[in-house]
């Protein structure tokens, strides 16, 4: 019984992840140049607030629905990571970019938890989880993180 709701669950995020591949085509995104952030904040109708941090900057989306993306950008201008937490996913198609894809393979393949999807690879660290009305997650590329900065501090 359990595993029929455990199969049942990751179907149900496979499908979802895959209902926003069928979105608008992404225009900012985790590996992207920090002038894609306006696009972002465009799409997700939000307001941007940026916080300058010792090493790299945040940009803080708040969307309309309560969810709030943070895009943490290095001083080469690049997109090293990004975090959401709110009642709604964030649009992944557009906030992962081009890592999207490996999401949507990792999805499909077994993993632990319930609500937890972890995609640990070289290129692309992602850890998502959390239910109706309370999503949380974060994704960043290990290749980009500044440096003297760590992981850590995508939340």
């Amino acid at each position: 019984m359990r595993q029929q709701a455990h199969t049942r669950r990751r179907l149900l995020l496979a499908l979802a992840l895959l209902s926003q591949a069928a979105a608008l085509p992404a225009l900012a995104a985790l590996g992207e140049d920090v002038s894609t952030v306006e696009s972002d904040r465009l799409q997700m109708k939000g307001e941007v607030r940026l916080v300058a941090e010792a090493g790299y900057a945040i940009h803080e989306i708040h969307t309309p629905s309560g969810t709030i993306v943070r895009e943490y950008v290095a001083p080469s201008g690049k997109v090293f990571g990004v975090s959401w937490r709110g009642p709604t996913m964030p649009d992944l198609r557009q906030t992962l970019g081009s890592h999207f894809d490996e999401l949507v393979a990792a999805a499909g393949s077994p993993h632990g938890g319930h609500h937890n999807l972890v995609v640990e690879k070289p290129d692309l660290v992602l850890h998502s989880g959390g239910h109706m009305r309370a999503f949380a997650g974060r994704a960043y590329v290990p290749g980009l993180l500044p440096a003297g900065i760590t992981a850590d501090v995508i939340q």
